[in-house]
């Protein structure tokens, strides 16, 4: 009698991630440090406000130092993307976060210790956008060379949700640490944040960055990316149409809203609903753009701005509180489908050593008229009126919009991904829903994982 050979005994199950495959180690780090800064600083904002008003400060006070942080960041973006572009943009990242740390920190010890001047806080708030100016440009570069063209799109999307879910968390939490507390621990909150942030961003790793040539000096730099920013209709013709579209945006948030809240509204209760609507649109908004992947991207997202002037249609009216949360919902849905595709023609369309000097040049140009709207807001709603000011504004969001649907490149520049590597890609993500956690968690086969 033969004894039957014995079956060969199954090889283990290698353990597997649940991680999706673009979630890769620097994209985790990226978006981490990005939730935990802006839970910090969406809550220092308002405390920034609040401080210039425990100390006597008036509106307009309030509104110099707002002005003394935005005209570094308009002024500095520039040299910022170039900055980003010639040495790794992780360190930029780390030493902006140092500056933005240690601006709060003083920032917060003079608040607690009742001697803030007018003067300090915009100096400090000065120092504060000077760092953001370097980070904004190195930021976006280095998401953008994070993740895996085939799924960038989905990889965005999911930033931008822990990004805009942070903003709003942060926005709530600081109002009510401001309410119990005061604004000067709100502040050293922020302080904290930064250099969590930063921490987190120091072990980003640069090592998968391709070598970039040697530069001919930082003016050189800065025509590259010009030319860069010229040579695309679909680029240069968006950013044109979104410093008219963000410089209303602005002063219809800044202005218009708190005041019809104040005069038709009953209060600033309903503009604080509306304004967290928006924030909830935007994270559905986000997570619709995690399934929706359209081919002509940039048609569907600039579609998508239309619906950004229903706001100040409805101010105009004016509707009641619950037509103005429902106009804020959409927009902020129509707004996140802008900004995932936006962000994926840019990470399909432009070379990885030129990233972020085009997104500085986006950055400066979707920003510059903002002190101009804000300025004349007052001025408009003397010489016209209040509803005719905001359905101006709405009116001219419109007009931009439909001309830069004119642009052929804007109307027929399409995803380039391939529809079979996607397809895995989901497929992978989905699968085997119901299998049992693995032995080896995602931890143990390497922290954060490997670089996407």
């Amino acid at each position: 009698m033969t004894t039957p050979a014995a079956s060969p005994e199954p090889a283990l199950r290698p353990a597997r991630s649940r991680r999706p495959e673009w979630a890769g180690r620097n994209y985790l780090l990226l978006t981490a440090a990005t939730v935990v800064t802006n839970l910090g600083a969406h809550g220092a904002l308002i405390a920034t406000t609040w401080a210039v008003f425990e100390t006597g400060g008036s509106a307009s006070d309030a509104g110099l130092v707002a002005m003394a942080r935005f005209l570094p960041l308009v002024l500095f973006l520039l040299i910022g993307g170039a900055v980003a572009d010639r040495i790794p943009r992780h360190r930029v990242m780390v030493a902006a976060n140092a500056l933005n740390c240690v601006s709060q920190a003083v920032f917060a010890a003079l608040v607690l210790s009742g001697t803030a001047q007018l003067w300090h806080m915009m100096v400090l708030t000065a120092l504060c956008g000077t760092g953001q100016a370097f980070f904004n440009p190195a930021a976006e570069g280095m998401l953008m060379s994070s993740v895996t063209g085939e799924q960038a799109g989905r990889a965005f999307a999911v930033y931008r949700m822990a990004m805009q879910g942070a903003t709003i968390g942060g926005a709530a939490l600081g109002g009510a640490l401001v309410a119990f507390v005061g604004p000067g621990w709100v502040l050293a909150i922020d302080a904290l944040a930064f250099a969590v942030a930063g921490g987190l961003r120091a072990f980003l790793d640069a090592s998968g960055t391709p070598e970039r040539a040697p530069s001919g000096g930082l003016l050189a730099d800065l025509r590259e990316g010009w030319q860069e920013f010229v040579s695309r209709p679909w680029l240069w013709s968006i950013v044109a149409q979104f410093s008219v579209v963000v410089g209303l945006i602005g002063a219809v948030e800044a202005v218009f809203g708190p005041l019809v809240a104040r005069d038709e509204l009953g209060g600033s209760r309903p503009w604080g609903v509306a304004l967290a609507a928006f924030g909830v649109g935007t994270v559905l908004g986000a997570i619709l753009m995690t399934r929706w992947k359209p081919r002509r991207m940039l048609f569907v997202g600039s579609l998508c701005v239309f619906p950004i002037a229903l706001p100040s249609a409805a101010l105009a009216v004016p509707l009641d509180a619950a037509g103005l949360t429902a106009a804020m919902f959409v927009s902020g849905v129509a707004l996140e489908v802008f900004g995932v595709s936006w962000m994926t023609a840019l990470h399909q369309e432009i070379p990885e050593d030129k990233l972020s000097r085009v997104s500085a040049y986006d950055w400066f140009g979707s920003t510059a008229l903002l002190p101009v709207t804000t300025a004349l807001a007052g001025p408009a709603e003397a010489a016209f009126g209040r509803s005719e000011a905001l359905w101006g504004a709405a009116t001219l969001m419109v007009v931009v919009t439909a001309l830069v649907l004119l642009v052929p490149d804007v109307r027929n520049l399409t995803r380039r991904a391939s529809t079979e590597q996607e397809q895995k890609a989901e497929e992978a993500d989905t699968a085997d829903e119901d299998e049992p956690a693995p032995l080896v968690s995602a931890d143990a086969e390497g922290a954060l994982g490997r670089n996407g």
